[in-house]
């Protein structure tokens, strides 16, 4: 953070030797970088979903609320996601699913300020309804990954996590089941 305010304060100071499109081009990129490494938050979220995962943010997959415990997104059922059988495909229920896991794996990996690699490595599926309108999905299992960072962290090895995504409709039915297996492993 100390850093930025200093590269800040020296564009400032020097931008009467650049040119005013320039000036507010580093200003605007700077001001972009700092919503990507700040605190987590919904809307910074969002915001790194659509420079880094540009086929979820299109989709409509939003993440809605974010705690070190709970990750929860939020998709509705349009055209741009459907299946042809009228209801949300099965790949835009994923990215939705897989955020919620994977915010939460980088919010304990940013905690732990150590340089950790995280990695997908298997997924499994389970539909149980037909997904329309509104669908949530929620992760609500931050605490188990703290504890797997913690010993990646003291033994050097890569360690593996199984989390789970639920997806559920406006009625509170469930729709779908997602678990993903996250590799974590401290770079060298």
């Amino acid at each position: 953070m100390l850093r930025m305010v200093l590269l800040i304060n020296i564009i400032l100071t020097y931008s009467h030797h650049l040119n005013f499109v320039s000036t507010h081009k580093i200003l605007l990129y700077i001001s972009l970088i700092n919503i990507v490494i700040m605190t987590f938050s919904p809307l910074k979220l969002n915001f790194f979903m659509a420079l880094k995962l540009p086929s979820a943010f299109l989709c409509g997959v939003r993440v809605k609320t974010i705690t070190s415990e709970v990750c929860r997104t939020s998709v509705k059922h349009r055209w741009l996601n459907q299946n042809p059988f009228d209801s949300m495909y099965f790949a835009v229920q994923a990215m939705a699913a897989e955020f919620t896991t994977g915010a939460l794996v980088i919010l304990q990996v940013k905690e732990s300020t150590k340089n950790i690699s995280m990695l997908v490595s298997n997924n499994k599926s389970t539909f149980t309804k037909k997904a329309t309108g509104r669908i949530n999905f929620e992760c609500n299992q931050g605490n188990l990954i703290k504890d797997v960072i913690q010993k990646a962290i003291e033994t050097g090895s890569g360690q593996t996590i199984w989390l789970t995504s639920i997806g559920t409709n406006q009625n509170g039915d469930q729709v779908s089941e997602m678990e993903f297996e996250w590799s974590v492993k401290v770079k060298g």
